[in-house]
C-alpha cells in the first residue's frame, strides 16, 4: 500500500487493516488504527506508521478511543520468513526482556547493531522501542483488568524500574497509571481465577471448526475441551519462562472481534509470552480477507472458504510439543495419537503442583525424552528411537523449532534426522513454525479430498496452502476427517 491508499483505508474505517499500519495526526499528537471512531483528519495532517512503537517513538499518544495498541499483529510477520519476521516474532514472544538485544540478534545470527538497521528501516523502530510498546501494553491489560498493586505491575510487565515504568506509560497513553487503571472495566468476575484477556482478531473467525480441530486432538492431562459446541472452553497448560500457567480459552460470543481468555500463571511476567502462544495456537494473526479473496474465484475452495469464513490453521502453543506429537501421529489415527501422547505425557510429564479439573501434567520436555526409555508406549521400536533422536537434537540445540527459527533449515535438519521424513517434516512447519503455505505430502486425508475434487493443482494455492489443506480436509464428511 501506498500512502494514498493507506488514507483511503482511514476515510473508510476499514478494521482490515487494524495492526496492519498505524496513521497519526500532527494537530493532536495522537496515533490511531486504521479503524478508529473519531473524525476522520485531512490529508495534510496525518503521518502512516508500520508499527506502533515507530508512532510512540517520534512522541505521538495512543488513542484512548480506539485503543491502537490492542489490535492483532501484522499478518505480515506470521507470512514472512526473512530475518525482520522472525525478528517481530521473538520479539512478540518476550525475547528482548528476558534475553535483551543481544540474545536476540544470536539467535536470528545478526548483530546487534546489523538487526536494529534491518529494523528500523522496515518498521520504523528498533528491538528495544518494540519490547518497550509490548510492556506498556501487557501494563495497560493489568492495570485495567486485575488488582495487582501498581509497584507489582511495573516490574511483571517488564520494566527495569518504577520510575521508567511512569514515565512510558505517562507518555504514550497521556496519564498515570492510577489514571489508566481508573478507565478501565476493572476486574471481571472471571478474574478471580486469573487474569482475563481479549485476543484481539481480524476479520471473521470460524471458532467452531478451530475448537473442533482442537477437540479432536485433546491430549488428557495437558488439554481439555468443556461444554457444548457454541459455548466450549479449550484450557490447557502452559511452560513458560517462571513456571506453569493454564490458558482457558472461550469460543461463545459470536464475531465480535476477540476471543475471551483468562491465564493463571505463576508468575504475571509471563503474560506476554502466554498470550504469545496461545495467539499463536488460535491463529489470531491471521489476514483471513486476503486468504479468501484468493480462494474466492477458486473452483474447487471458494464454496468451502464462502461456507466457513475466517478458517483458521492452528499453530501450536509449544513448537517441541508439536514436533513430538508430529512423530506420535506418523501412520496412525488421531485417537490413536491422542492415546500415545497421554501415554508420554504420563510417564514422563512434568506434574503440576495442583491439578485443575483434567489438567494436571506439563507435556514433557525434550531434555526428559531424550533420557527416556519409552518402553511404555506401545510403538514400533523404530519410532521410539525417532522420537528420542528428536529429543537429542531439540536438546543439543542441531535443531532449532522456536517462533524465530528459519523455517527452510528446520526442515532440512528435522529430514536428517532417521525417522522423519516428508509428512512430518512438513506437519511440524506448518503447525510448530506456523507456516501459512504448506501442503502435507502423503497425508491420507487430504489426498481423499483431493480425490474427490479431481486431482487440481496445488501450486495455485500458494501462498496460503495451510489453509487450503484445512479447507480441504472440512469438505471431508464429519467421520473422515482428520
Amino acid at each position: 500500500m501506498d500512502d494514498e491508499s493507506r488514507y483511503r483505508a482511514v476515510r473508510s474505517r476499514d478494521a482490515r487493516f487494524d495492526g496492519e499500519f498505524f496513521f497519526a495526526v500532527r494537530t493532536t499528537g495522537i496515533y490511531c488504527r486504521p479503524s478508529c471512531p473519531a473524525t476522520t483528519p485531512l490529508r495534510r495532517n496525518v503521518r502512516f506508521y508500520s508499527s506502533a512503537a515507530a508512532a510512540q517513538r517520534d512522541g505521538f499518544r495512543a488513542c484512548k478511543r480506539c485503543r491502537p495498541d490492542a489490535v492483532p499483529g501484522s499478518a505480515a510477520w506470521h507470512v514472512r520468513a526473512d530475518a525482520v519476521a522472525r525478528a517481530m516474532r521473538l520479539i512478540a514472544d518476550g525475547v528482548v526482556d528476558r534475553e535483551g538485544v543481544d540474545g536476540l540478534a544470536a539467535r536470528l545470527g545478526y548483530s546487534p547493531r546489523q538487526l536494529r538497521r534491518q529494523l528500523t528501516a522496515e518498521v520504523g523502530a528498533g528491538p528495544v522501542a518494540l519490547a518497550r510498546a509490548q510492556r506498556a501494553q501487557t501494563a495497560r491489560v493489568l492495570l485495567q483488568t486485575t488488582g495487582l498493586p501498581i509497584t507489582e505491575i511495573a516490574f511483571a510487565s517488564g520494566f527495569a524500574s518504577v520510575r521508567q515504568f511512569n514515565d512510558t506509560i505517562k507518555k504514550i497513553y497521556a496519564v498515570t497509571p492510577g489514571e489508566l487503571r481508573a478507565a478501565g472495566p476493572g476486574p471481571s468476575s472471571s478474574s478471580a481465577s486469573g487474569t482475563a484477556l481479549r485476543l484481539a482478531y481480524r476479520g471473521p473467525y470460524a471458532a467452531g471448526e478451530i475448537f473442533d480441530f482442537l477437540a479432536r486432538r485433546a491430549v488428557p492431562g495437558v488439554e481439555e475441551v468443556e461444554g457444548p459446541p457454541g459455548s466450549r472452553v479449550y484450557r490447557r497448560t502452559l511452560r513458560l519462562p517462571g513456571g506453569p500457567g493454564i490458558a482457558a480459552v472461550h469460543e461463545a460470543g459470536g464475531d465480535r472481534g476477540w476471543l475471551d481468555c483468562v491465564m493463571s500463571l505463576s508468575e504475571v511476567s509471563d503474560l506476554t509470552a502466554a498470550t504469545q502462544r496461545i495467539r499463536r495456537l488460535f491463529d489470531l494473526d491471521a489476514d483471513p480477507h486476503a486468504i479468501s479473496e484468493r480462494f474466492a474465484a477458486d473452483p474447487i475452495l471458494g464454496p468451502g472458504s464462502a461456507e466457513a469464513p475466517g478458517l483458521r490453521a492452528p499453530g501450536a502453543a509449544d513448537p517441541h510439543e508439536a514436533a513430538f506429537r508430529a512423530v506420535l501421529g506418523q501412520q496412525i489415527t488421531v485417537a490413536a495419537a491422542r492415546t500415545q501422547a497421554a501415554a508420554l505425557v504420563s510417564s514422563y510429564g512434568t506434574p503440576l503442583p495442583e491439578p485443575s479439573g483434567g489438567l494436571t501434567h506439563l507435556f514433557p520436555t525434550a531434555e526428559a525424552l531424550a533420557a527416556a526409555s519409552l518402553e511404555e508406549l506401545r510403538m514400533p521400536r523404530a519410532r521410539r528411537e525417532t522420537l528420542r533422536t528428536l529429543a537429542e537434537a531439540l536438546t543439543a540445540g542441531d535443531l532449532v523449532l522456536d517462533t524465530g527459527a528459519d523455517r527452510d533449515d528446520a526442515e532440512k535438519s528435522l529430514l536428517s534426522l532417521p525417522g522423519i521424513g516428508p509428512w512430518t517434516a512438513a506437519y511440524i512447519r506448518m503447525r510448530a513454525l506456523g507456516d501459512p503455505d504448506v501442503l502435507l505430502p502423503g497425508d491420507v486425508a487430504l489426498n481423499r479430498a483431493l480425490a474427490r475434487v479431481g486431482h487440481p493443482d496445488p501450486a495455485a494455492w500458494a501462498p496460503w496452502r495451510s489453509y487450503a489443506t484445512h479447507l480441504l480436509w472440512n469438505s471431508l464428511p464429519g467421520k473422515a476427517r482428520p
